[in-house]
């Protein structure tokens, strides 16, 4: 497959998420499908863990993207949903790819088992929270690896001062 080119900067996190959505996909298929208690508390074990990978990783990225805001113009769009190829075709296919997965898969699997032992609420709507890890390792991959446009540059960061102003402002 071409995103798994060894060669090309990120293929890991490509790879991390594509292995990532596999795996809970099965967990939450598993879950749904069998619906007992052991393979309901891993299907929440496994959604919590990927949702709790997907914050830090958020974070990371968004750290990453505001320290190269500084001289490259970068757009909210282009982190989290690689827009504007800001990264290579095949690379931003496997992500979108995997968020819509984990999108799709959590969304059905929580809405077939809306109730857990009579009870409403089902142990499945934990699935929605793992497209948080598709959206933070989408900001990881563009804010590390992104192909971005340089800030433009400006023609003053600092406004110039005026002496008499400054003097009055010391005696004043």
């Amino acid at each position: 497959m071409p995103w798994q080119n060894d060669t090309m900067p990120g293929s890991v996190i490509v790879k991390v998420n594509v292995v990532a959505t596999a795996v809970f996909t099965v967990s939450a298929l598993a879950a749904a499908i069998l619906f007992t208690a052991p393979w309901r508390v891993q299907g929440v074990v496994v959604s919590l863990a990927l949702f709790s990978v997907g914050v830090c990783v958020f974070l990371w990225g968004y750290w990453s993207a505001v320290q190269r805001s500084r001289v490259d113009q970068i757009a909210v769009a282009q982190i989290y949903f690689l827009t504007h190829g800001v990264v290579p075709r095949p690379q931003r296919l496997a992500m979108w790819f995997a968020l819509a997965v984990q999108s799709i898969v959590s969304l059905a699997t929580a809405l077939a088992r809306p109730d857990t032992d009579g009870k409403p609420g089902s142990t499945l709507a934990f699935g929605i929270l793992v497209p948080m890890l598709g959206l933070g390792l989408n900001g990881l991959l563009a804010a590390r690896h992104g192909r971005f446009a340089p800030r433009p540059a400006t023609t003053s960061p600092v406004p110039p001062t005026d002496p008499e102003m400054e003097q009055n402002a010391h005696h004043g």
